[in-house]
């Protein structure tokens, strides 16, 4: 049997859909997959078991990135062609059955990716590793000990929590007396975005510090499984921090919590305390040197809902 899975470009969405995947998986473990997806995401899937092809779509002007699909599938008669870009190329492919995302309808994106095969109750989003990423996890965090794991950054700066505000927080966590006291602290980033986090570093001690900045996703997923408690900014590492099973807390403002909230029982947000319409309205005056939507999200909320959190799964940590 061969199966094409046609997934996202932004991370965040391509972690969401893993679940479909995994199903498939699953209900055919003969199958031959195919997955195509963008460049972002591509480290997810080179574990996931039955895997033939991994097809990589570089994004090109007037949307040739499908032609190149196109020209890479249309030589195969495909059994299935599970599609969550509902894009054209799938369209013109030989498959004996044809699956598209529909429209949005405003539910849970774990939800409506499970409505693309009619699957209820909808499929976890999952994360496949393998022994080298488990390995390297070892080299950067040890055997053992808590952590806390924050995720700094989005792909938005309206909707990244400051930087000085993470440091407050993981100080506060784990002082002395704090739920996670004497824990070290995990910083995973991109490379690109080590310069805007160096206010976070210096705060944290040196030898409680661990910089996961740069990584592979495999790699970064096999520490953030071992994590304490992850923090981190509505983004792509926050879903991944919860499909590995992580204790995840997700930090929201302009965002869309109830579409992309961490999906998990382990899992929880907090949103700022000015609604998602009264911070949009702001954007047209936000100052190109401090584009910040997140600023009514103060620490004491923040350390409330981790502690929160952290009770609810105390029995299973």
């Amino acid at each position: 049997m061969r199966i094409l899975f046609i997934t996202a470009n932004r991370l965040g969405d391509a972690v969401l859909s893993t679940g479909v995947l995994a199903w498939l998986a699953e209900q055919h473990p003969e199958a031959e997959i195919t997955i195509a997806c963008g460049p972002y995401a591509a480290g997810l899937f080179r574990a996931v078991p039955g895997l033939r092809q991994l097809i990589v779509l570089h994004k090109k002007s007037f949307s040739r990135h499908w032609i190149g699909l196109w020209h890479a599938c249309v030589g195969t008669r495909w059994d299935l062609i599970v599609d969550m870009r509902n894009s054209l190329a799938s369209r013109l492919l030989r498959t004996r059955r044809l699956a598209c995302r529909g429209r949005n309808t405003g539910k849970h994106k774990v939800i409506e990716n499970g409505d693309v095969l009619g699957i209820s109750p909808p499929p976890a989003p999952r994360i496949w590793l393998d022994t080298e990423a488990e390995a390297s996890a070892t080299r950067i965090i040890g055997n053992g000990g808590a952590f806390l794991a924050l995720g700094p950054a989005a792909n938005w700066p309206c909707k990244q929590w400051p930087v000085e505000r993470f440091a407050e927080l993981a100080l506060r966590l784990t002082k002395d007396g704090g739920f996670l006291a004497g824990a070290s602290v995990l910083v995973v980033a991109d490379e690109r975005e080590r310069a805007q986090l160096e206010p976070l570093l210096r705060a944290i001690p040196d030898d409680r510090r661990i910089e996961l900045i740069g990584q592979d996703l495999l790699t970064v997923a096999a520490c953030l499984k071992q994590a304490s408690l992850f923090v981190g900014n509505d983004s792509g590492l926050m879903h991944l921090a919860a499909a590995v099973g992580s204790p995840t807390l997700g930090l929201f403002g302009p965002g869309y919590e109830e579409i992309y909230g961490p999906w998990g029982e382990n899992c929880a947000f907090v949103r700022t305390s000015e609604s998602r319409e009264e911070l949009l309205s702001r954007l047209p005056s936000l100052s190109a040197r401090e584009p910040n939507l997140m600023m009514g999200l103060a620490v004491d909320r923040v350390y409330e809902a981790a502690c929160n959190l952290l009770l609810k799964i105390k029995p299973a940590v």
